[in-house]
């Protein structure tokens, strides 16, 4: 079924599970929304005047137990004729250029790592390695931004998820399978761009890196409150698991906390839900996934823009 992915296990598949990472530690200042108890899935009809198209929120890394998919789900993938994704992972030019990306803005030119870190974070960094049994001299010409992505996709490996199993990587295989067209929504650029710290102080990269760090020590519970929450529907627990904050940050934190949610929410979704209404307005039939916090995390999120243009939003 995976005959794709199975080639494709790239670096933008820590890419995907290190902007999770990110999510989670980056958006405490978001809202709590009041939860919708008769939903169950992170899947919305988005109509106008006369067409229609689907949006579902994906778990980039998960496991078997997501699956099979509830029929409506499998239904409304079914009638689609067009398959819109994040990236379209299935086209080998989309992942020789993530992979060029990552490396132009990722990779340190005269520094290393060990140097670049603070003597506290190297040490929790290196012991994680150590634990995981994961060769500390592959990070060692890694910008921060990009060794944290890194070690946060092996921390949800470690944890039980699996990419093979992530919902826009299965439905990208049934797409091909099928004959769909399949659409990317972003390009590697933009991906990169999202995360990438490339300034000589690598202050913000340092951030995400500590950040990184103070969730992995949770990824259990961050990895089971997650599927959890997709599998039931549970916006509350969804918004806990991705809002939640281990200590205080301070002024500087703040700053770099704000100007990842810029760049990782609020510009992107705004873009999504532009490429959503071009759809309708193009009528096409697609089925489109984005990662689940671009559709239900409540600040300026992709479904609350589709409603303000006065489109029809239906939860199912």
């Amino acid at each position: 079924m995976f005959c794709f992915m199975k080639k494709k296990y790239s670096l933008m598949i820590f890419l995907y599970a290190g902007l999770i990472i990110c999510l989670s530690a980056c958006s405490g200042t978001a809202k709590k929304a009041e939860t919708v108890p008769e939903t169950k899935h992170y899947l919305w009809k988005i109509s106008d005047e006369n067409s229609s198209i689907w949006v579902l929120g994906s778990i980039h890394l998960a496991d078997s137990t997501l699956y099979p998919f509830d029929p409506v789900i499998d239904s409304a993938f079914a009638q689609a004729e067009e398959l819109a994704v994040e990236l379209n992972m299935s086209d080998e030019e989309v992942v020789k250029d993530v992979g060029e990306q990552s490396v132009s803005r990722g990779i340190l030119q005269e520094k290393s790592l060990h140097e670049v870190l603070p003597p506290d974070l190297w040490k929790s960094f290196d012991s994680i390695c150590v634990d995981w049994n994961i060769p500390v001299l592959m990070f060692e010409k890694m910008r921060p931004w990009l060794a944290a992505m890194t070690l946060s996709s092996y921390a949800f490996v470690h944890a039980g998820l699996n990419p093979e199993y992530g919902i826009d990587y299965v439905l990208l295989d049934r797409a091909a399978m099928t004959g769909k067209a399949i659409v990317g929504l972003e390009t590697a650029e933009e991906q990169i761009d999202a995360i990438a710290d490339t300034t000589e102080s690598d202050s913000a990269g340092i951030y995400y890196m500590r950040t990184t760090l103070r969730e992995i020590a949770g990824i259990d519970s961050i990895v089971t409150n997650l599927m959890n929450a997709w599998k039931t529907g549970d916006d509350d627990l969804l918004r806990r698991t991705l809002d939640e904050e281990s200590e205080e940050d301070d002024s500087a934190d703040k700053k770099f906390k704000d100007e990842y949610e810029q760049r990782i929410y609020i510009s992107r979704n705004a873009k999504m839900a532009e490429s959503i209404a071009k759809f309708l307005s193009d009528d096409r039939n697609v089925f489109v996934v984005v990662g689940v916090a671009h559709l239900a995390l409540e600040k300026d999120n992709v479904i609350d823009a589709l409603r303000k243009r006065g489109l029809k939003v239906e939860r199912f």
